[in-house]
């Protein structure tokens, strides 16, 4: 949806194609982070007015609550500057209601919307791309100079242009599942990630929201999941059941959802993002965080870039490869900083022994907690590596 709102801010006309119709749930963590709001207010300053100011839908979260397998908890905010917010730097809402709202934005005056309908086939002749549509049964051709695969994981616009296929070293499998009266929630509403010894290098999540609800879940890398044979499902339910701590906090707790699954493309890979006349955003670009699973933000930013670039694109009349890639090379110049610390944060979390040194140190290293904020909170990871003083502070408890 971002890239539809740049263009309807630039007069653009487009066609949104969606298989599904709104309102319609996606599986997913439910969080906002910092990154989201930030790219929200890049895009319009009265999207995130108006998610502040319903808090049944949108619970205000501050940060973000880790606990190493050594059992050892550590808080960090959303936001080194707290004083300075006009209102919470992060949220969780369900999909199902956050996508409704972007979907909503849609502007009717240039974006000609098209739901209940898949593309059954992309084929790219003649510098055009021919989409074949399914719509209820009903089967047209339509021609573009260019598409914007934003389907997710299993993207028909990077399969059918790219050869796109799954790397199980840098895919997450992801279950989620909805509770209430799950207990001992942070009172600032900090998501919660447990980085337990037997799921390593994955983890298991609760964000808890206003209405008493709490999204659950577990993911873990496809490869460790295929390697040691883990059932995922099995493992979640166990967690709630049987940890010695977790448990206690679901003793009253009820489910509300059956437990469902979906898959997480990582960004630990750089891929291919563009071509001739496409470009891919968000998950079907294999944009998501790979030590967080965190996908939202990095979708918005790539759909925001996506759009700058298309509105270059018809005033260059170019839709070539050569000149698309400015959209790649702009995407990877702001995210591949972050990409690859969270890679290495998410190799770090392999190694228990390290990864409990490493969050024994964050408790009382204000730098490192502060570098981990940055990671939420949208701001410059690489101008912080790139200053001296940062590491002394690292090195020395600062």
């Amino acid at each position: 949806m971002a890239t539809s709102m740049v263009l309807s801010k630039n007069k653009i006309e487009h066609v949104l194609i969606d298989k599904e119709t709104f309102p319609r749930d996606k599986i997913c963590g439910d969080a906002l982070s910092g990154k989201v709001v930030s790219e929200l207010n890049k895009i319009n300053t009265e999207y995130m007015k108006e998610i502040a100011g319903n808090p049944t839908v949108y619970t205000g979260s501050y940060g973000v609550r880790f606990y190493s397998p050594n059992g050892k908890m550590l808080d960090v905010p959303f936001s080194n500057n707290p004083e300075n917010l006009k209102h919470a730097p992060g949220f969780i809402s369900p999909r199902i209601k956050f996508d409704n709202f972007l979907f909503s934005k849609a502007n009717p005056e240039f974006a000609k919307i098209s739901l209940n309908t898949a593309i059954e086939k992309i084929i790219r002749k003649d510098n055009k791309v021919i989409v074949i549509l399914n719509k209820n049964g009903v089967f047209s051709e339509e021609e573009y100079d260019l598409v914007v695969g934003a389907e997710g994981d299993r993207s028909i616009v990077a399969k059918e242009l790219l050869g796109d296929k799954k790397q199980h070293e840098h895919y997450c499998a992801g279950l989620r599942v909805y509770y209430e009266n799950v207990s001992d929630s942070h009172p600032d509403k900090f998501i919660e990630l447990h980085f337990l010894k037997e799921l390593l290098p994955g983890y298991f999540w609760i964000f808890p929201m206003n209405d008493g609800r709490v999204n659950v879940g577990i993911g873990m890398l496809s490869s460790y999941v295929s390697k040691r044979k883990v059932n995922l499902r099995k493992s979640l339910e166990d967690i709630i059941q049987n940890h010695p701590e977790i448990s206690k906090r679901f003793k009253s707790a009820k489910v509300l959802t059956p437990v469902q699954g979906w898959g997480l493309p990582l960004g630990s890979a750089k891929r291919k993002i563009s071509g001739d006349n496409f470009l891919l955003v968000g998950d079907a670009g294999s944009l998501i965080d790979p030590f967080t699973g965190e996908g939202i933000g990095n979708a918005i930013v790539s759909g925001r870039i996506a759009g700058e670039t298309i509105v270059s694109a018809i005033n260059s009349g170019r839709f070539d490869a050569e000149f698309l890639s400015t959209y790649h090379n702009t995407v990877y110049r702001q995210l591949s900083s972050e990409i690859n610390l969270s890679h290495k944060m998410q190799k770090l979390a392999r190694f228990e022994t390290l990864f409990n040194f490493v969050v024994n140190k964050a408790i009382k290293n204000q730098t490192l907690r502060e570098t981990i904020t940055c990671m939420f909170e949208d701001l410059d990871i690489r101008a912080k590596l790139k200053q001296p003083s940062f590491y002394f502070k690292l090195l020395f408890n600062k």
